[in-house]
């Protein structure tokens, strides 16, 4: 089966439920951005978040109409589409309706600079770029230098060079368009997070994303009545994968379009959300909310919310056991993937074994893992190697990469370049990434490790461990802290409670800073070497 006949099944089925709404907390009500036979909801009280829903017959509608724009401009089976939204009720149907025209679509990530924008359409060998206001000053600074063979504008006036797309799609059929498609077909490019260097092109076909439904909604068993709150962007596979089981189960699902910890918990108390994915960051932020006072519980309607699940990046242990103190009904899981392994849940720690918090957990639904040494052979359990994992959610290749393609894929197996250790019971424990491992004197240390421990320190809302080159040791361990709201710390206070750590693993240099994230969470390490190697040591800092 191909992923797009689980919409249209959905729209047979259960045509007049909602399929998807999109919170705008911020949204600027002349702004909107609407089709007009959208069921467009706004309250009458103008402080109220800007409101839009879509059933599931109008999503496939609204998917096939894109998709016969496309066939109506001459493209064909195989070209290539570009998406460049923000999270919006756009973006799920233009990406459906690119599948249904036979195209592959290419989700592009909304922080691009201008240069990465164009380094990215070319690299994919992309035909059409569809993209948002939010967008419009990166775009015409490269306007002039694309090769597209169009361009489509989703919003109100839009610069001369685009086309005005969803004004196009209402002269256009709302019957699927007659293209059959094979689960074997290329279905999609994503990019990697470019953390050491321009992003590479992962190619996934339909099947993979087919298998990416199954494996999500045999984790999270959602159900017709679930309501899936959805955070992060949706050009990146974590997000995308994890609203999947909201497909297959024909269950609602909300974008909001916003991170503050107030707008998240109204989001779930007004629209009775009952599964949440946050990133690390945001769990924080929720729990550092209610702990200042910020954030009164007793004003939201929190009980049908069943669980709450973390992935992208490695997950401290004290923060769930924080969040278990505030929250004790709800289910915890982690998830854990990558864009080659069509984003989570090759490896799933289950929402019965949260005595394994700190486990990334054993191979998922429809995967197989190892951890294997240097030269490919299985480690013992407790060694630490190299993950791999193998399933249906592989990539193909890096697109015009042969050889960071042969790199990573190996007999079947995709190798991940992150470094874990199996414990006796066969959960998996990330250890970090292979290219982050800290060699002091001879020492492999590694910063999650240590990222884990400073994490329980109370002064400490955030930090990042990098090394930094050493004459004598060849590179040390530094630690960039991010603290809390309102407290002073020294580096004396930090080396006082590193007392615990091993000495070797102590860190050497103590910097007090923000720890940059990219959108998915991850810290955004190459950033933090290239300002701190040969930074000055900063002794103290408080945060205002």
């Amino acid at each position: 089966m191909v992923i797009t006949e689980l919409l249209e099944r959905n729209a047979r089925l259960q045509g007049s439920a909602v399929s998807l709404v999109e919170i705008n907390p911020s949204e600027e009500r002349d702004r909107a951005l609407t089709w007009q036979d959208f069921n467009l909801i706004e309250s009458a009280n103008p402080d109220a978040p800007y409101r839009r829903e879509l059933s599931w017959r109008d999503f496939d509608r609204r998917a096939n109409r894109f998709a016969n724009l496309l066939l109506s401009r001459g493209l064909k089976k195989g070209d290539r589409v570009a998406i460049l939204l923000m999270n919006c009720l756009e973006w799920l149907p233009i990406y459906f309706g690119i599948l249904k025209a036979g195209c592959v679509a290419v989700p592009m990530n909304y922080r691009y600079s201008s240069d990465e924008i164009k380094y990215c359409l070319d690299l994919a060998d992309v035909d059409v770029l569809v993209f948002g206001p939010e967008f419009v000053t990166r775009m015409d600074a490269i306007a002039d230098g694309l090769d597209l063979r169009m361009v489509f504008y989703v919003g109100k006036d839009g610069p001369d060079y685009t086309e005005d797309c969803l004004h196009l799609m209402g002269f256009c059929s709302s019957s699927a368009p007659p293209v059959a498609l094979d689960e074997e077909d290329i279905a999609a490019i994503y990019f990697s997070s470019g953390t050491t260097g321009f992003p590479k092109a992962i190619l996934h076909n339909h099947r993979a994303l087919y298998s990416s439904c199954m494996t999500e909604q045999n984790h999270h068993s959602q159900s017709e009545d679930d309501v899936f709150l959805c955070i992060p962007p949706l050009y990146h596979t974590g997000a995308k994968m994890h609203w999947f089981g909201s497909l297959l189960s024909g269950s609602r699902a909300v974008l909001l379009r916003g991170i503050k910890p107030e707008w998240i918990l109204r989001a779930i108390t007004e629209e009775k959300c009952t599964i949440v994915w946050l990133l690390v960051p945001w769990a924080q932020d929720i729990l550092d909310a209610i702990d200042s006072g910020r954030v009164d519980l007793s004003k939201y309607r929190l009980d049908q919310w069943r669980l709450m699940h973390i992935g992208a990046q490695p997950v401290p242990p004290s923060l769930i056991h924080r969040w278990m103190k505030v929250f004790p009904h709800h289910e915890y899981d982690t998830n854990y993937g990558l864009s080659e392994s069509i984003g989570p849940g090759c490896v799933h720690l289950g929402v019965e074994n949260v005595h394994k918090v700190g486990a990334i957990g054993k191979a998922g639904f429809l995967w197989e893992t190892s951890i294997v040494d240097e030269n490919g052979n299985p480690c013992k359990k407790g060694d630490v190697g190299e993950l791999i994992v193998k399933g249906p959610g592989v990539m193909l290749c890096y697109y015009k990469n042969p050889e960071a393609t042969a790199e990573v894929l190996r007999d079947g197996w995709l190798y991940t370049g992150d470094m874990a250790r199996e414990d006796e019971d066969g959960f998996i424990y990330l250890v970090d990434r292979k290219k982050d491992v800290v060699i002091s004197g001879g020492e492999n240390l590694y910063p999650v490790q240590i990222e884990d421990f400073l994490r329980s320190c109370e002064y400490i809302k955030d930090v990042a461990v990098i090394g930094l080159p050493d004459a004598r040791l060849g590179e040390i361990a530094a630690a960039i802290i991010e603290l809390k709201e309102g407290v002073t710390c020294t580096e004396a206070d930090i080396d006082e409670f590193c007392r615990d750590l091993p000495r070797y693993k102590r860190p050497r240099k103590i910097f007090f800073d923000k720890v940059p994230r990219n959108p998915t969470g991850k810290i955004e390490k190459p950033a933090l070497r290239e300002k701190y190697c040969g930074g000055r040591l900063v002794e103290a800092q408080t945060t205002k």
